[in-house]
């Protein structure tokens, strides 16, 4: 009687699934988005990754990006680009693979560095969630690129976009009112 409880075990590992769920739905939305943008268009990928690291917490947050990442690793055109540039592993081990492995990172950081604090504490969360994310992808990045192209190739056309998205994402947990964000960790 008891598991049929609301708030019981199976209701939450129910709950944490959807949740999962509709994050990963959230993050290829994200991914699919184009913003005209110079010099690059932009993706909204940081901006779903930093959000959901601030509302989900570190354990849904990499868990839903670990779900974003299967779902690419299974062929499923979740990637931006796909399937156009390629889906599945081959799409993971090209040139944005470590940008990739990046956002999983920077799920858990963000998620844990940001929890209880502030609007300044979530922003230097959130900037050491990029500085993840561009040392993994621009690591990986190393591998196909001559290395005096590497920041005007993985770095210089993306860091103003990706900042404005922590902008925004700071300014959206900001304006949530304390009892609207999730403490589901």
């Amino acid at each position: 009687m008891n598991a049929l409880v609301v708030g019981g075990a199976p209701w939450r590992a129910a709950r944490h699934l959807a949740v999962v769920l509709a994050g990963v739905l959230l993050v290829t939305l994200a991914a699919k988005v184009r913003i005209p943008f110079w010099p690059v268009p932009m993706t909204l990928h940081t901006l779903a990754i930093m959000a959901l690291a601030l509302s989900l917490g570190p354990r849904l947050a990499v868990a839903t990006v670990l779900g974003y990442l299967a779902a690419g690793a299974a062929g499923l055109p979740v990637f931006s680009g796909t399937p156009e540039r390629g889906i599945g592993l081959a799409y993971m081990a090209g040139p944005t693979g470590g940008y990739l492995a990046g956002y999983l990172v920077a799920a858990g950081l963000v998620g844990t560095l940001a929890a209880g604090r502030g609007l300044l504490g979530r922003v230097a969360a959130m900037l050491a969630g990029l500085t993840a994310v561009y040392a993994l992808g621009l690591a990986w990045l190393a591998l196909s690129v001559p290395a005096e192209n590497l920041v005007a190739l993985g770095l210089a056309p993306f860091l103003l976009g990706d900042l404005v998205k922590v902008g925004l994402v700071a300014a959206g947990a900001a304006a949530l009112p304390r009892a609207g964000r999730t403490a589901a960790r």
